[in-house]
């Protein structure tokens, strides 16, 4: 999931379970406390902002106008009849990503955005072809990471509890809960079943590891983004500089399991490594369009290989889009997740909430990632077996030369470090 400062989301279905409160994302408006008492005023509200806002014209082929008839000749003695209206409503859309939250579930709506958060530590969306609960990805060393969920398992129950036809917010109120205490999610992988029972715990989250390692490339910084919190863009800034004065030759740049974060992040960490070029550039339903672009104030312009995986959606894609799109890295490993539709976050005025996809994003070249996900320069598939292996069971092999995509990417970097070394030396 990927939230800028002005309440947009990428990738939109994806939520983090964590118990950060929404009001911190900045999404909530003093102007939204309207005087309003009649529960059919909330369900005309949802209608209008669709109305305004959604990213499709013809609203996938549904009579908006006529929808909103239907509901508002309907008579409401309650909130809850007017919530499930708008939830059928919404429905009618066949959009998993635009979708309608009560104040519970609205604060349930969290977003790792402060490097804390509590929870099992997954990222969770609806696939938008299947419709079914997807795990975008685990975050690193979390409860969820270490029984071994995995990016693209579907949860067919929780608790015993089938998901058929359940939306994130009621995945999340049923996953979350106080740390020590336990769920079971019932996880489909490659046509099985398994029951994982996984205990909830507070989770603090450092974005930003690295080190430097020497490898047949030559000294080399390995720097791992686990996620785009609010304090990634600095980790990485401490990161590039505190490597840049132990004399690196070049970098990779670990995204694997990396589930996306803030917007303005990956923003802020894509001109740290490039000097110009597009960034991305979101589209509305009128056509127009919105680019991000580097500011020339690039920490360095030593050769990178970037590590990405079916785990690394939405910031990551945006990261890993703009770096190959502008030639600035070489991309190994595997396609990524595939989350590209931008939603807009709007808080109603009982405290339930909307969230409405208004727009999609395309990486500098102009590349729909949606469903499509990034293709990386060079493939190295490994299966989920290898991949639970290495991430879970043989930890100290994870990036050193017995792991496979990262001895690629060292073996890439090598060829990129002896290139730039010839056009040096051509120069001279």
């Amino acid at each position: 999931m990927v939230i800028s400062r002005s309440g947009l989301v990428l990738g939109a279905t994806a939520v983090t379970l964590s118990t950060i409160a929404v009001a911190g994302l900045g999404i909530h408006s003093q102007g939204q406390a309207l005087f309003k008492e009649s529960p059919k005023e909330i369900v005309d509200e949802v209608w209008q902002i669709i109305y305004r806002q959604y990213v499709d014209g013809t609203f996938n082929q549904v009579d908006w106008q006529a929808v909103r008839k239907e509901y508002l000749n309907k008579k409401y003695t309650d909130k809850q009849q007017a919530y499930k209206s708008i939830r059928e409503m919404l429905k009618k859309l066949d959009d998993p990503y635009t979708r309608f939250m009560d104040p519970k579930e609205f604060k349930n709506m969290q977003v790792d955005t402060s490097g804390e958060l509590t929870g099992v530590g997954i990222t969770i969306g609806l696939d938008e072809e299947t419709k079914k609960l997807t795990v975008i990805a685990p975050l690193e060393d979390t409860p969820a990471f270490k029984a071994g969920i995995l990016a693209k398992d579907v949860i067919t129950k929780i608790d015993g509890k089938s998901t058929e036809g359940m939306d994130t917010s009621e995945a999340v109120t049923l996953i979350r809960g106080e740390p020590g205490s336990k769920v079971k999610l019932t996880i489909s992988r490659n046509g099985k079943e398994k029951d994982y029972l996984i205990t909830r715990a507070k989770i603090e989250i450092h974005p930003v590891d690295y080190s430097v390692k020497q490898t047949p490339a030559g000294k080399t910084g390995y720097i791992r983004l686990k996620t785009f919190s609010a304090n990634a863009s600095k980790e990485m800034r401490e990161a590039i500089r505190d490597l840049e004065k132990k004399n690196v030759d070049g970098y990779v740049l670990d995204l694997r399991n990396n589930p996306g974060g803030l917007l303005f992040s990956s923003i802020e960490i894509a001109r740290m490594w490039l000097k110009d070029g597009t960034i991305v550039s979101t589209i509305d339903r009128k056509g127009v369009v919105e680019k991000e672009a580097a500011n020339g104030r690039s920490l360095t312009e030593k050769p990178l290989v970037v590590l990405v995986d079916k785990g690394s959606a939405s910031a990551s894609e945006i990261l890993s889009g703009a770096l190959q799109d502008n030639k600035r890295a070489v991309l190994v490993g595997s396609k990524t997740f595939g989350k590209g539709l931008v939603q807009s976050v709007r808080p109603l005025y009982d405290g339930s909430g909307v969230a409405v996809t208004i727009a999609k994003y395309h990486t500098p070249s102009g590349k729909d990632i949606n469903k499509a996900g990034i293709k990386p320069d060079i493939k190295v598939e490994l299966s989920d077996e290898q991949r639970q292996k290495l991430w879970l069971k043989q930890r100290d092999r994870l990036a050193t030369l017995k792991d496979p995509q990262y001895a690629k990417a060292i073996e890439q970097l090598k060829k990129e470090i002896a290139a730039k070394g010839n056009i040096r030396a051509e120069k001279k």
